[in-house]
This record gives structure tokens, C-alpha cells and sequence, in this order.
């Protein structure tokens, strides 16, 4: 087995979450879950094997198994993940997913909110199936991008702490530095994978979301243009035409 088949539009239900220690008393051990699919986010070094499908483990790696499979863990010592147990509903255009990808610029955001949920389980459920759905939503946009041909994770990454980061000041050097590639590395990826320079899609960025807040909010144009990350008025102006097609004050009024 090398790839799954989901579907995300409804949250999933969560019946276990935790920190899995394992590889203390065997190097090997096999289970299954009759009922419940299987997510794990890899803190160690080992291998998954599904029938004839052998999938390396390692740190950053991220898996998921659907109900009724009979999974092989092979550790090299003391092995830690996180893991979810759930039920996903049927509902929404089917997703394929590889069982194991590597999620290593994304492990930190996929860790969060799993963390969350292991620390929810008990006492809202609710909040823990929210955490785990937008984990599920990170594991699919994964293989989206590599499907697509993205040199995702990093793209992704880039992508996410843009979005985070656009009132400041941004930089390709703070960008790549952020997602752990070099500035030389992250310029190539990014416009192979989207046909854009980090500080063009910086910029149109800045403007989509500038544009946003003219036509949908009465904040003053000073404040939209600080809100984006171009204080500089003058300056905000000319993005405006460069980028929209004409000024903030044109755009506000549905001229663009």
C-alpha cells in the first residue's frame, strides 16, 4: 500500500491521542486497528510496512493508515511519536495521500495542533477534533503540492510564514531562514513551484489582501497601507497601480 484515499469536508471524531513510546522491550511489532485510521508524526528513526509496501520512518515523517490494516513497526532503539486514533466521515471529494511523506519544514505546525489534541482528548472533544482536522488538512496540502509538482514542503512553508508575516517587514533571506533552506535554494524552489519570485508573490500578497480591506472594511487607507506592511504611503500608492490596476482610493470606490 502506498497511497490512501479520504475525504475531509465533515471533522473527524478522536478516539485516542498521546505520545507513543515503543522499541524499549522489541524491535518489532505488529497491529491493527479494526475501526479507526491511524496518524503518527515521527520523532525517531525505523520503518512502517504495509503487505509488501516498506516505508522508511524518520524524524519529521508523517503517516497515515486507514481502518483494518495490518501495520509492522521495525525500531532502532527507543521510538517516540505522536499519534492520533480516529473515524473520518464520508463526506467530501475523495483526497489521495501517500502512507508516508516527509514533512520535515512542516513538522512543527503539524506537531502543534496534534500536541493540542493529545492534551484535549480527556476533556473536550471537541477541540481536540478540531486540532487533528486542521492537521489532516497540512497532511493533504502535502501531497496536493507534490502531485502538482511543488517542491513542497519548503514552497508550503514559505508560503504559510508569508501569510503570518505580511504587516512586518519581509525579507527572501528571513523567508528562507525561517523554513530552513538557504536564500540561493528557497529563490529556485519558490519559482519553479509557483512561477513567482518570493518578493513578487511577497507583493501580491500584500496587495490581495490590501485590496480585501478597501473594498470590504472603512479602515483609513494609512492604516490598510501599515496593516499590509507598506507604511510608506506614496509607496503603498504605487503598489496599488502596479499591482490592482489603479489607487487605493479607485479601488475602495470599485474602480478595480
Amino acid at each position: 500500500m502506498e497511497r490512501v484515499t479520504l475525504r475531509l469536508d465533515e471533522p473527524p471524531s478522536i478516539v485516542a491521542a498521546g505520545i507513543g513510546v515503543h522499541g524499549v522491550a522489541t524491535a518489532h511489532e505488529v497491529f491493527r486497528l479494526p475501526d479507526l485510521w491511524q496518524l503518527h508524526l515521527y520523532h525517531y528513526e525505523g520503518a512502517l510496512s504495509l503487505g509488501e509496501s516498506v516505508h522508511p520512518i524518520r524524524p519529521g515523517h508523517v503517516s497515515l493508515v486507514p481502518p483494518d490494516t495490518d501495520v509492522h513497526f521495525h525500531y532502532r532503539g527507543r521510538s517516540e511519536h505522536l499519534y492520533v486514533h480516529l473515524r473520518l466521515r464520508n463526506a467530501g471529494a475523495p483526497l489521495v495521500v501517500p502512507v508516508m511523506q516527509d514533512a520535515t519544514a512542516e513538522s512543527t505546525r503539524l506537531a502543534e495542533p496534534l500536541r493540542n489534541a493529545v492534551t484535549a482528548v480527556a476533556t473536550s472533544p471537541a477541540r481536540a477534533a478540531a486540532e487533528v482536522w486542521a492537521a489532516l488538512w497540512r497532511v493533504a496540502e502535502l501531497a496536493r503540492h507534490e502531485a502538482e509538482g511543488s517542491p513542497h514542503p519548503f514552497v508550503a512553508a514559505a508560503r504559510a510564514y508569508v501569510e503570518e508575516h505580511l504587516a512586518g517587514p519581509l525579507s527572501v533571506p528571513e523567508v528562507a531562514a525561517a523554513v530552513g533552506v538557504s536564500h540561493t535554494h528557497l529563490t529556485r524552489v519558490f519559482r519553479a513551484g509557483t512561477g513567482r519570485t518570493v518578493v513578487a508573490y511577497i507583493r501580491h500578497r500584500r496587495l490581495q489582501r490590501a485590496r480585501h480591506l478597501l473594498v470590504s472594511s472603512t479602515l483609513p487607507v494609512t492604516a490598510i497601507a501599515a496593516a499590509v506592511g507598506i507604511a510608506d504611503l506614496q509607496a503603498f500608492n504605487k503598489a496599488c497601480r502596479r499591482e490592482l490596476g489603479a489607487g487605493p482610493r479607485e479601488v475602495r470606490a470599485g474602480g478595480a
